[in-house]
């Protein structure tokens, strides 16, 4: 017989855990099953762990800008061993718990689709168990990292975000293959706490391409004057290494090759859906979920499955997949009590108007909505503004070489911000405001009336106005 529960959840990461939490306070039965530890990718090795490290190399920075501070060595043993406990030393017995008292069946083993409201569950042991959904399964695997097709990569043994982010020795040259969020960070964390070489090889022609241009420019900047060096255009053809645990060698189609110590793999990430059982539901087995804005797969029958984060290929933000849950959580509890017969969307909005992200290297990079190319892409009578942030007094009262800058986009026949931009020491305490003038669609003669405090880096949103005209 099989164990039937009103929700089926699979993946106990941040999205996994927020669909639990929604359905469960709805008053439905639900089992969370994960392979893994509870809490997933995001709180061992990935958002967690990494602002473990980069806190104390920001600090260092700050000390630095500042006249009558002494700046000393990073004690990297003792930012390894902090770096340990924000991770719970890899021991998931609180998350248990706490899926536990939702109430919630936690269930440890690898899910499986088998069929219509079908799980079945391979535990550590072996043994296989049989979950049935009476009203929804919901897909929370999240993402792997993707590896480019280059010869002798596989091979050598390199590092991805987890083998960084979880470093028990820091490596003395590092190479970093991308030039994205998961890149820059590692190579300014890393650096700060000791590797002497770092190298950025970077396929495209700038850092943090995915954000306004002068965003990546600032960081580039800042990479070079810390004596981190950064490739771009540069096409690996083959790596190399010899010896297990020896030097790595990349090799390039044109300059001189690049031997390290370690390799890190930073190229994106694929949904993981390789392994999920989808075919037993007609849907491909490789490639995001398709949802609709209630995260409801598309083309399956009666639309009792659900895909939520990473996995859905939407946007691979952990907020967002949170996000994403909580919206799913709210429908499935509404159809499930037949107060809904064709919910296209609850709150699902936040998609559609650009999530907002933050990149934690130095000088911090933030944004939210769509970039002034993006904007014109799609159409809209656009305007940009721009803003110089060292020139706002509270920025200069940071710290002596304060560089930063900001920009909005506007919507020029609606006067309302369609994105904005921020790239400067500290500035990710900036983004919820801005990302509340975008999403609410604040028009900007009302934004006017929001006065920031003097002397703070938020009075940038009265200069930026002030460049607009207003």
């Amino acid at each position: 017989m099989a164990d039937e529960f009103d929700v089926v959840v699979v993946g106990a990461g941040p999205a996994g855990e927020n669909v639990a939490g929604r359905v469960a306070r709805g008053g439905l039965s639900v089992a969370v099953v994960e392979e893994e530890l509870a809490g997933g990718e995001c709180s061992y090795w990935a958002c967690i762990p990494s602002k473990a490290l980069l806190r104390p190399v920001e600090l260092a920075a700050e000390v630095g800008r500042v006249p009558g501070l002494a700046t000393t060595p990073i004690d990297t043993a003792a930012v390894l061993a902090r770096r340990d406990e924000t991770v719970s030393h890899l021991d998931d017995g609180g998350q248990v718990g706490w899926v536990e008292g939702l109430p919630a069946e936690f269930v440890r083993g690898r899910g499986r689709l088998t069929g219509p409201k079908a799980v079945e569950v391979t535990g550590p042991d072996g043994s296989v168990r049989t979950l049935r959904a009476r009203h929804a399964v919901a897909l929370a695997t999240g993402s792997r990292p993707a590896f480019p097709p280059v010869a002798g990569l596989a091979e050598s043994s390199p590092w991805t975000s987890r083998e960084a982010t979880s470093v028990r020795e820091v490596p003395g040259r590092l190479a970093v293959l991308g030039g994205g969020v998961v890149a820059c960070e590692m190579a300014q964390a890393l650096h700060g706490l000791g590797a002497r070489e770092v190298t950025l090889l970077v396929r495209g022609g700038s850092l943090l391409g995915r954000v306004e241009p002068f965003a990546g420019e600032l960081v580039a900047e800042s990479m070079a004057a810390r004596g981190i060096e950064v490739r771009t255009r540069a096409e690996v053809t083959r790596v190399e290494r010899p010896a297990p645990g020896g030097p790595v060698t990349v090799h390039l189609a044109s300059g001189a090759p690049v031997e390290a110590d370690e390799l890190l793999v930073a190229t994106g990430r694929a949904p993981a859906t390789g392994d999920v059982g989808l075919a037993s539901v007609g849907l491909p087995e490789r490639g995001p979920v398709e949802v609709d804005d209630s995260m409801r797969a598309v083309g399956v029958e009666d639309g009792w499955l659900y895909a939520v984060g990473d996995v859905n290929g939407r946007a691979l933000l952990t907020h967002m997949g949170k996000y994403q849950a909580r919206v799913c959580g709210d429908v499935i509890v509404a159809r499930a009590r037949g107060e809904l017969d064709d919910l296209p969307a609850l709150r699902a909005v936040a998609d559609g108007y650009g999530a907002p992200q933050v990149v934690f290297t130095d000088p911090q990079v933030c944004a939210v909505g769509r970039t002034e190319a993006a904007a014109r892409a799609e159409g809209f009578d656009v305007r940009a503004v721009e803003y110089d942030l060292g020139s706002v007094s509270g920025a200069y009262l940071l710290g002596d070489g304060y560089r930063g800058r900001a920009k909005t986009v506007v919507d020029e026949r609606r006067r309302v911000l369609l994105g904005v931009t921020f790239a400067g020491p500290g500035v990710a305490e900036l983004l919820h405001a801005a990302t509340v003038a975008v999403t609410a669609e604040v028009p900007l003669e009302r934004l006017w009336h929001a006065v920031p405090a003097f002397p703070t880096v938020s009075e940038v949103w009265l200069r930026l106005l002030e460049e607009y005209g207003l």
